[in-house]
């Protein structure tokens, strides 16, 4: 059993990260969408993406532990956006800072690891890490298609998927991307399509 010392500091570590809870995604407060998403909300679709890839060369729980910890540092920096007007670097300096606290409320071999996860996504340093990243982008744009939906504003949030080209390289998620955009084409073309008649 850990020492009172160690559950209270894993305590603060849960009571940290339940911040993300609350911490609203930026982009979309920057939009105007009406109740924007949380970051938790994000990581955890990201680790549902992580949990049903199929692909037998990647390692399925790496995959899952790089969703969950890669932006953990945002329940203490908050969700930095290149509309906020700090540097790649001053922002990779917060959240490096933000992981070693957080790193540092856990067990030795637990926040070593958590911070080596982190540290992977940042540099993108392995596949699993790559393909998380592509887990990022594309959860960033299933997320913009639905507000056009339940806002009924196909087209709005265009730049988010803007920001994506190119991006992708894994063929499951060019498939879901593909899929994706053969959806919100659709749905402007029924939009297009209401408005002329």
């Amino acid at each position: 059993m850990a020492a009172p010392t160690d559950n209270m500091k894993m305590l603060q570590f849960l009571k940290l990260i339940g911040q993300l809870k609350r911490v609203p995604r930026t982009g979309w407060v920057y939009r105007n969408v009406k109740d924007p998403e949380s970051v938790s909300d994000h990581m955890y679709r990201m680790a549902l993406m992580s949990l049903l890839i199929t692909d037998p060369t990647v390692d399925k729980d790496k995959c899952i532990k790089l969703a969950l910890v890669h932006d953990m540092a945002e329940c203490i920096v908050g969700d930095l956006t290149p509309s906020d007007n700090v540097s790649k670097d001053e922002k990779h300096r917060r959240e490096e800072a933000a992981m070693k606290q957080l790193s540092s409320l856990t067990p030795d071999n637990l926040g070593q690891e958590i911070f080596a996860l982190w540290e992977e996504y940042e540099h993108k340093s392995s596949a699993e890490a790559k393909l998380v990243k592509e887990f990022d982008r594309l959860e960033m744009i299933l997320q913009a298609h639905e507000y056009e939906e339940l806002e009924g504003t196909p087209g709005r949030l265009q730049e988010f998927f803007d920001s994506t080209q190119g991006c992708f390289q894994h063929p499951d998620v060019l498939q879901l991307v593909s899929a994706l955009n053969e959806e919100r084409k659709s749905h402007m073309t029924e939009k297009k399509n209401s408005q002329s008649t």
